[in-house]
């Protein structure tokens, strides 16, 4: 990790750095990723079974297409009681999480007749993209399965790639089990973005796609909106720890480690007011890369973007953290509170030295699904407001649009529209 002192110019710098990563930076695939896109919304079938023999080495028909439910026991037999019952508490505070995110219709009738109202319904059907290949990932399954299902989503379609052996990884399905995903097809990759946003003859048309996926993933959907609501255009993953003199420098540094490890675009941030701490989590860093499996792709990671941060004061490290706008905010302060109410720019926050942000990424019941690259200064989590629709209401008496019509009439047609203002007038007209 590059230790540096923070200035305007060094954030200016580290900003530029961490938007390189940004999906909007691959153009060079675009050009590829529509290719598949327009084969599969012309061709259907066809192209998705050409695609996954091309990519993921099987050949795919109709009757091997579908996840059956004799896969799914099977993939129950070969996980471990133990995992399951993890799998089904994580779920449980998960749903809880997010039936509590949930709002209702409303009306409201005045006394001039007039009667103004909103009417809240759930997408008719969600699709849920799922990587496979060398890492699967059971709980992305559950954060993006519940939050339709609290939203009381009628349909959720999953789609995830099958190794060359045709099968799913065990994890992924017993998880979609869990989670209570209506349908699962063994599709990957842009064709399966592109089958759940047109339709084939096997997989039905959704309405929504969400999920995590590699770059050809993000371009589809990026690719596709329009077509199909999507969750985000997700980025690498990212972690930032805002630490003093008080923080336990062996919990920093295996926190900044927990997304380091996740690939070599992952970015790792502390922003300390101690630079006594900052050596001291190198220290500790160092030990840790001794010992963890992964730790070839965590040096990677943290040469490309790992930065240790030294600010002079702790107004700022929290101006810094606002500009950055992780997805992962970790504050490990004498009062993490008081820095919280002065974070406005975060995913998600986790407050104090035993809210490590893989409790959030696993269990406590907040979505793992979070902005990146800066976007959490205008996105959220994945809540269960990204599947439900929202529709106005109104009714108005022949006596609240008397009072209304002349203003309405007066604003047509300072707009030039002669219709719009006709359509209140022949109302009163004799």
């Amino acid at each position: 990790m590059r230790k540096i002192q923070l200035t305007a110019e060094s954030k200016k710098d580290i900003l530029d750095d961490l938007l390189k990563r940004s999906p909007n930076n691959y153009g060079e695939y675009e050009s590829v990723v529509a290719d598949i896109i327009e084969k599969v919304r012309t061709k259907g079938d066809e192209a998705v079974f050409s695609f996954t023999k091309q990519f993921d080495k099987w050949e795919i028909d109709q009757d091997k297409i579908r996840v059956t439910e004799e896969e799914i026991a099977e993939a129950f037999d070969q996980m471990d009681a133990d995992f399951i019952g993890v799998m089904e508490r994580a779920a449980a505070n998960i749903t809880a999480f997010h039936t509590k995110q949930l709002h209702n219709s409303w009306i409201d009738p005045r006394p001039d007749g007039s009667i103004l109202g909103q009417k809240i319904t759930p997408i008719a059907v969600s699709g849920v993209y799922v990587p496979g290949g060398k890492a699967a990932y059971p709980s992305s399954v559950l954060m993006n399965v519940l939050p339709a299902k609290a939203a009381g989503v009628k349909k959720i379609v999953m789609t995830t790639p099958a190794g060359a052996d045709g099968k799913v990884n065990p994890g992924t399905l017993a998880a979609a089990k869990i989670a209570g995903v209506d349908e699962i097809y063994k599709v990957g990759g842009a064709q399966a973005i592109a089958a759940m946003a047109f339709g084939t003859q096997s997989i039905p048309k959704v309405d929504k796609i969400v999920g995590p996926g590699n770059i050809f993933v993000a371009l589809a959907k990026k690719a596709c909106f329009g077509y199909v609501s999507i969750d985000s255009i997700a980025g690498p993953s990212e972690i930032l720890v805002i630490a003093d003199e008080t923080a336990n420098p062996r919990y920093v540094a295996a926190d900044l480690l927990s997304q380091a490890e996740h690939d070599e675009l992952a970015s790792a941030i502390l922003i300390t007011t101690c630079e006594s701490l900052a050596d001291q989590v190198s220290a500790e860093i160092e030990g840790f890369l001794q010992e963890l499996s992964r730790a070839d792709i965590i040096k990677k990671s943290l040469d490309n973007y790992g930065y240790q941060l030294i600010a002079s004061s702790m107004d700022e490290a929290i101006e810094a953290a606002n500009a950055i706008a992780s997805e992962h905010l970790e504050i490990l302060t004498k009062d993490p509170y008081q820095v919280m109410t002065r974070i406005e720019n975060a995913g998600a926050i986790f407050l104090g030295e035993y809210s490590s942000e893989p409790l959030g990424d696993y269990y406590a019941g907040p979505n793992h699904i979070l902005p990146t690259n800066g976007t959490a200064k205008f996105f959220s989590p994945l809540n269960v407001d990204d599947f439900m629709k929202k529709t106005s209401i109104i009714s108005y008496s022949r006596q609240a649009l008397e009072q209304a019509h002349q203003d309405i009439e007066l604003f047509a047609a300072r707009e030039g529209l002669t219709a719009h203002a006709n359509s209140i007038k022949v109302r009163f007209q004799a």
